[in-house]
């Protein structure tokens, strides 16, 4: 509990406020799907970094491709499959599918592939997830810090890289998974506080930190901001967390006190103690 303490402060601290680029002229643009975050909330953003290295791009290439065999290769994600194909879990992903044969899977806050090997760990095993599950659609991908280098990358790899930075704020119109595993509080607190309604939060499906652990931690005086955290804690009453096993030391540090919650608010009373 104390390494996820820890961790929630910094990220609280270091990234409550995404940093914005706005667009300037390069020779390669970035790949933009059409999305439902309200016009207010949309900041275009593209790369500080806008040319592309090829020999970066290979390496980095070759560094995902091992990563993603590792993964595939290892007990944390034979353990991961069990988890998800075990039948309560499965039936939650089925009531939030409903009629859909897909829900798209929006990658917030994944942090730099090229640089570090927990995000290259996380991004893994989203890949590897949309290769197992025919019912994962397109995947969208967004961190304020990825390069035009990983973002080629990103693309080679079958996903999409936002063109535009919305804050966390993805109004689920249809069903929806939200992989967004260690982001800041104020993320999640994002897109909890947009979908708001007892529609939207039937629709989403969110893999990231414990919510449990948020309540934990909240009894905690100045541990974490109220407002940063204010929806998550009024979230748990009507959501079904379900804790990841990291099984090794080697994927501690990018999975460890995440989970798989999903909401499912039945009255409008039970959305009362948050208002927006």
């Amino acid at each position: 509990m104390a390494a996820f303490a820890k961790q929630a402060l910094d990220k609280h601290s270091q990234n409550e406020n995404w940093t914005v680029v706005m667009p300037r002229r390069g020779k390669k643009r970035i790949h933009s799907r059409r999305h439902n975050t309200p016009e207010a909330e949309q900041q275009p953003w593209v790369p500080t970094e806008l040319e592309s290295d090829p020999e970066r791009e290979a390496k980095l290439i070759q560094k995902m491709e091992f990563c993603i065999k590792k993964v595939e290769s290892s007990r944390f994600y034979q353990n991961f499959l069990e988890q998800v194909e075990n039948p309560e879990i499965l039936d939650s992903f089925q009531r939030v599918l409903s009629f859909e044969l897909k829900m798209p899977m929006v990658i917030y806050g994944i942090g730099s592939i090229e640089s570090y090997e927990t995000p290259r760990f996380q991004l893994s095993l989203a890949i590897l997830m949309k290769r197992k599950f025919d019912w994962i659609g397109d995947m969208e991908v967004f961190d304020p810090i990825i390069s035009a280098t990983e973002s080629q990358v990103l693309e080679s790899l079958g996903c999409s890289v936002l063109s535009v930075n919305e804050q966390g704020r993805r109004r689920a119109t249809k069903p929806t998974l939200f992989y967004m595993p260690h982001c800041e509080a104020g993320l999640y607190n994002n897109l909890l506080q947009v979908n708001w309604e007892l529609e939207l939060l039937n629709h989403i499906v969110l893999f990231g930190n414990s919510f449990e652990m948020y309540e934990f931690f909240s009894e905690i005086k100045n541990s974490i901001a109220v407002e940063s955290t204010r929806h998550i804690l009024a979230a748990r009453k009507f959501a079904d967390e379900y804790v990841i096993k990291t099984a090794s030391d080697d994927y501690f540090a990018a999975f460890h006190d995440s989970s798989w919650h999903f909401f499912s608010p039945a009255l409008d009373t039970e959305l009362l103690l948050v208002k927006n």
